[in-house]
């Protein structure tokens, strides 16, 4: 293509050329450099309280969001609930814990929700607070001891559930007061703080495994002329049943949220969807279908990049893409498993490539806190990443979907000229 424009070059002149570009890529690639990227794209970043202290220092979450916005982030997604507890003052949570707020001493005296969200919003940081444990309780919280027939079961009875040496327990979705509880939780938090939206995982979901408490087969049997739930739980009727049950619920917290706030936005940020709707009986799937989700964010934690980029190539990513913004959760690394920024840099590259809206960080502390390189070296390296850019805004460019009893206001989906392109799968 050169020499078709330039025509009276000799081919020595055509090698340099081609020799200076070859030379300009790889440089490119070494200093982490990237093509510059489109003027909307989700730039994030999760603020966890597990092995993290950023969300325990007023003085380091005010420096974390100035780096941040520095860096070009233009959104967080605080955690607030976990371990049993909210992580701001609740008066909910006081009526059904007996704790207005998480003990940890570096949350006393302290709204770490109000905090983030004004120290965000004045540097055009969106703030959407992550809901991160859902349904699921420490098994000797106040939670769990206060509301024990709460709780779902596998079919031997036993209820925990070991993440490592910790032990869980699950909250009943079908359950009308744990649905309850959860509803009035957001709701209050909607209507309290000027949040730009709600994140919910597919900790709203609850294992595979669990489902045999009473409650949940008694329905059962009602639904199904008197037979009990299969004997395995991967059975897919079973699955199928749960999950539809789970989506009633997703249903209804996106209807009191609506009510409360219409463009108080609904993210979504679940594994990719095999793992989610078979060991989770999370289908965001079909909550995406349904409208329930308006903004998608895949946690796609691979080291393996083909592995990486074929869950982005999977269909059901490519057909959101044509209702909502999807983006993907990108893992900076964990406390004991240090991720160099080349793996991350290839990773955001692979998503800008296949037309997704943007990313989103596992976790804060492992941008750079936490790290094998040095600090300035990953911040640089993020700062060529990310120049400028808007987070995408679903109230912008879309027209309206109808989500059954919703107010009509509260419904957009995507206009088809907006389609942004994808590849076809593999």
């Amino acid at each position: 293509m050169i020499a078709r424009y330039l025509p009276n070059l000799n081919r020595l002149w055509l090698v340099l050329i081609a020799l200076s570009i070859t030379a300009l890529v790889v440089v490119t690639a070494t200093t982490g450099k990237a093509m510059p990227s489109q003027t909307t794209e989700l730039r994030g970043v999760w603020l966890t309280n597990i092995d993290s202290d950023v969300l325990f220092n007023r003085h380091r979450l005010a420096k974390a969001l100035q780096r941040l916005r520095e860096l070009n982030f233009n959104t967080v997604y605080p955690t607030v609930w976990n371990w049993g507890y909210t992580l701001y003052p609740s008066q909910v949570a006081k009526q059904v814990i007996g704790r207005s707020l998480a003990p940890t001493p570096g949350l006393q005296g302290r709204d770490i929700l109000k905090e983030t969200i004004v120290q965000g919003h004045q540097k055009g940081i969106s703030v959407i607070p992550w809901f991160e444990f859902g349904l699921m309780a420490p098994a000797d919280s106040e939670l769990a001891k206060r509301h024990p027939q709460w709780l779902t079961s596998r079919r031997d009875g036993t209820q925990i559930w070991l993440e490592g040496l910790d032990r869980r327990v699950w909250l009943n979705p079908l359950h009308p007061e744990v649905q309850q509880f959860i509803r009035d939780l957001i709701v209050e938090m909607v209507s309290n703080y000027d949040v730009d939206g709600i994140q919910f995982d597919d900790h709203f979901g609850f294992p595979s495994e669990f489902g045999y408490d009473t409650l949940t087969v008694k329905l059962y049997r009602e639904e199904h002329a008197g037979q009990s739930p299969p004997v395995n739980p991967q059975d897919p009727n079973w699955v199928r049943w749960r999950a539809d049950k789970v989506t009633e619920l997703m249903r209804r917290l996106f209807k009191a949220v609506k009510e409360r706030k219409p463009k108080c936005l609904i993210s979504v940020a679940p594994n990719p969807l095999e793992f989610s709707y078979n060991y989770s009986l999370a289908d965001w799937q079909s909550w995406e279908q349904e409208g329930l989700v308006e903004e998608l964010i895949l946690q796609v934690y691979r080291n393996d990049n083909s592995r990486f980029i074929a869950e982005l190539e999977q269909p059901e990513v490519q057909s959101a893409q044509s209702h909502i913004p999807v983006s993907v959760g990108i893992l900076t690394g964990l406390k004991a498993q240090f991720i160099g920024m080349g793996q991350i840099q290839a990773q955001v590259e692979a998503v800008r490539s296949h037309g997704l809206a943007g990313v989103s960080f596992f976790y804060y502390e492992t941008l750079w806190n936490i790290a094998k390189e040095k600090p300035k070296q990953r911040q640089l390296a993020l700062q060529q990443l990310f120049p400028v850019a808007t987070r995408p805004n679903i109230f912008t460019g879309w027209k309206r979907k109808v989500v059954k009893g919703v107010s009509p206001e509260a419904n957009f989906s995507r206009q088809p000229s907006l389609i942004p392109n994808t590849q076809t799968p593999r």
